[in-house]
């Protein structure tokens, strides 16, 4: 079992993107599961009113799926961990297909993700999978491609090549746009007509 505290020396998330609270199950190269337990208290739900009814608490979608994949981010780094995202391997998220949506999950809920690879290719990875809640699937996803890249090639380019970048742009010749031809009104044409519905 990997808890919070390792987690958080794998993967570079943090409040409120840290979304698995425990991975349950690790075999390298093949699969893992891990479980989100969702509360009222998450920042999703801020500001919710009185009023708004069980619909209004579903867990959003996107962010389940988020979750899954931190799952499969803690199968891709057991090994190498990661906490810092501006040194070492960044993950990036390549695409999601055959992602369906089977049963909303709310505040109370467990979420147990099953994250499979299904395949390796250099430093990109395919996953699929589900998430459940108790014995009923909330999500399946058919494949996600997700690909490991240096941290240095996403980096900003160093504050003195972009100064060098802004001179060279302010030493440009300023020259006023174009003048603007008057504005003719043409003749003024009728509404087209509004098509009946029934």
């Amino acid at each position: 079992m990997i808890t919070v505290d390792e987690i958080k020396r794998m993967l570079p998330h943090r409040y409120p993107m840290l979304l698995v609270d425990r991975v349950t199950e690790l075999v390298p190269g093949e699969r893992a599961s891990g479980l989100k337990a969702v509360t009222c208290n998450e920042p999703w739900y801020e500001g919710m009113p009185d009023t708004a009814t069980e619909e209004d608490y579903h867990y959003p979608w996107t962010v389940l799926i988020e979750s899954w994949c931190h799952v499969a981010g803690v199968l891709v780094t057991w090994d190498r961990p990661n906490p810092d995202v501006r040194s070492g391997k960044a993950m990036l998220l390549g695409g999601i297909a055959d992602a369906e949506f089977h049963r909303p999950v709310v505040p109370g809920d467990v979420v147990e993700h099953h994250v499979r690879l299904a395949r390796q290719v250099g430093e990109t990875y395919v996953f699929e999978g589900e998430s459940l809640v108790g014995k009923e699937t909330a999500l399946t996803i058919g494949r996600l491609t997700m690909t490991m890249r240096p941290a240095s090639d996403l980096a900003v380019p160093p504050a003195a090549d972009q100064s060098a970048t802004d001179q060279s742009v302010a030493d440009q010749p300023v020259t006023a746009p174009p003048a603007a031809e008057p504005h003719v009104p043409g003749p003024s044409l009728p509404d087209p007509p509004v098509p009946d519905p029934f």
